[in-house]
């Protein structure tokens, strides 16, 4: 029953916080996936893949912000994370391809990346300029990745909130087990995390974790728009496009998208 009522609640959060105006070429991504990804001839230009599966129907681009930042996104045009379509049953698991994406990342530095910095980030619609879901591939901040060890002990398999601050917002934290996404972050943000009725006003970062014996899983991070405390709920803030953290280099956080 709750993936037929989501939708209606979905809608029902654009009364309460109006989104902004969208900016201007917002729908530039979309416009690049015509352009490059869809025809006989595709993946050409600026798209590094095409997936046409019915189960998977996704694109992968190289994002023009960051040596190491990829994108990807539903071949089909889907706004973004308010979207009803990814609720529905059977729906792709568009974070499973984008944690597969991350060898893209890799390739790009060069050199391994460990599964604790790789980091899938989706933003809600106030903190985003796309209006074509996209789902940012890249690397986990420095400080992210050490408040997370710190707090290792108070993360669990069920949402609570995180003890510490991330980039001065509140985010809900919890644990994944498994090497592979086989459950859909998005179902388990909408339907596991108690007070998520509008999901638009959230967003959603997974990065990679490997428990003290070396178990390999998944953390959580969902934050919630709160304008009274500058929170657009964009959990892109928790990446770092310059990936310091492997790196060196000075950790730049380019604009958010």
């Amino acid at each position: 029953m709750r993936f037929l009522l989501l939708p209606l609640l979905l809608l029902a959060g654009c009364a309460s916080v109006p989104p902004a105006p969208p900016p201007a070429h917002s729908d530039a991504l979309w416009r690049l996936i015509e352009r490059d990804c869809q025809g006989a001839q595709s993946p050409r230009g600026d798209c590094l893949q095409v997936r046409p599966a019915v189960d998977h129907r996704d694109v992968l681009v190289k994002d023009a912000h960051g040596r190491y930042q990829f994108l990807l996104m539903p071949l089909d045009k889907v706004s973004g994370i308010e979207s009803p379509a990814l609720y529905r049953r059977g729906a792709p698991n568009y974070f499973a391809a984008a944690w597969q994406a991350r060898a893209r990342t890799e390739q790009a530095l060069g050199q391994r990346l460990p599964r604790s910095v790789a980091s899938l980030a989706l933003n809600s619609p106030h903190g985003r300029s796309q209006h074509q879901l996209h789902i940012h591939v890249d690397c986990l901040r420095a400080d992210v990745l050490r408040a997370l060890e710190d707090n290792r002990a108070a993360l669990g398999t069920q949402w609570a909130p995180l003890p510490v601050r991330l980039r001065g917002h509140q985010y809900q934290a919890r644990l994944l087990p498994g090497e592979a996404l086989t459950a859909n972050p998005l179902n388990l943000l909408a339907y596991g995390l108690s007070g998520v009725d509008r999901v638009g006003q959230w967003s959603l970062l997974v990065a990679g974790h490997e428990d003290v014996h070396g178990a390999p899983g998944f953390i959580l991070l969902a934050t919630q728009l709160d304008p009274g405390s500058d929170n657009d709920a964009s959990a892109e803030e928790l990446q770092d496009h310059a990936c310091s953290v492997l790196t060196g280099a000075d950790a730049s956080l380019e604009r958010v998208r």
